[in-house]
C-alpha cells in the first residue's frame, strides 16, 4: 500500500490540476481516473455534497488500493431553492456539457434582477485511506449569478458566476489559477486540508 500516491478522484483534468497544484508541497505522485479507466464509476445516491464524496472516495480506495481524495461540489442557487445543487453537472441532462448547463440555468433565471440571482459554490473534499481511515474539509464561495458567461479560464459554471473579491465585476472563469485557487470553494477546502493532511499522513503510516 503506497501511502506516496494519491488518486484523485475525477477524469476531469482541470479539476485535476486544481488539486494537485494546491497540494504540491506534500511530495505526492498524483494519479486521476484517467489512469483507471477500467473501474466502472460508482452511482452516486448521496442526498448531500458530503453522502456523494465519501461514496467516492471510498469506492476509489477499496477498488485500488490507493488513498484516494473526493470531492463533490456544486452551484446552490438561492431563488431556485438551492438547485442545482449536487445534481450541478448533470443539471441539463445525464450527459451535458458546461454550456448546456450554465444555458439552463440562464434560461431559469431570466427576467430575475441581480439582486436575487444570489448563489455559492460548496465543496465537500474526502480522503479515504483504504485501511479505513478519511478525513473531511469544506469550502463555501458566496457570490452572484451574471447575465451571460465572460472568460476562458476555469469549467463548470465558472463563466457565469461573479465573484465578491473583484465586487462582482469579473467572473471565475476570468481568473487565474493561482487566483481562484485562494479565493474559491475547492480553494477553501483544500487549504483546510492541508493544515489537516500531515497528521493525517502520520496516523496511517
Amino acid at each position: 500500500m503506497n501511502n506516496q500516491i494519491l488518486l484523485i478522484a475525477t477524469s476531469n483534468l482541470n479539476k485535476a490540476r486544481e488539486i494537485s497544484e494546491a497540494l504540491k508541497d506534500f511530495s505526492l505522485e498524483i494519479k486521476t481516473l484517467k489512469d483507471f479507466c477500467e473501474i466502472k464509476p460508482p452511482e452516486e445516491t448521496g442526498k448531500t455534497f458530503f453522502e456523494n464524496a465519501y461514496l467516492k472516495a471510498k469506492y476509489y480506495a477499496k477498488k485500488t488500493g490507493l488513498m484516494c481524495l473526493a470531492d463533490d461540489s456544486g452551484l446552490e442557487v438561492d431563488i431556485l431553492n438551492k438547485a442545482p445543487g449536487i445534481y450541478s453537472s448533470r443539471f441539463a441532462g445525464e450527459n451535458a456539457t458546461d454550456e448546456e448547463n450554465n444555458e439552463k440555468l440562464l434560461e431559469l433565471l431570466k427576467g430575475v434582477p441581480l439582486e436575487k440571482r444570489k448563489a455559492r459554490f460548496v465543496c465537500v473534499i474526502i480522503v479515504y485511506h483504504p485501511i479505513g481511515k478519511y478525513i473531511k474539509t469544506e469550502g463555501i464561495w458566496e457570490g452572484f449569478i451574471g447575465f451571460k458567461p465572460k472568460g476562458s479560464h476555469g469549467f463548470g459554471y465558472d463563466p457565469i458566476f461573479l465573484v465578491p473579491e473583484y465586487d462582482y465585476q469579473k467572473t471565475a472563469a476570468e481568473l487565474s489559477i493561482e487566483e481562484k485557487n485562494k479565493i474559491s470553494h475547492r480553494g477553501k477546502a483544500l487549504a483546510k486540508l492541508k493544515e489537516v493532511f500531515p497528521e493525517f499522513l502520520k496516523s496511517i503510516k
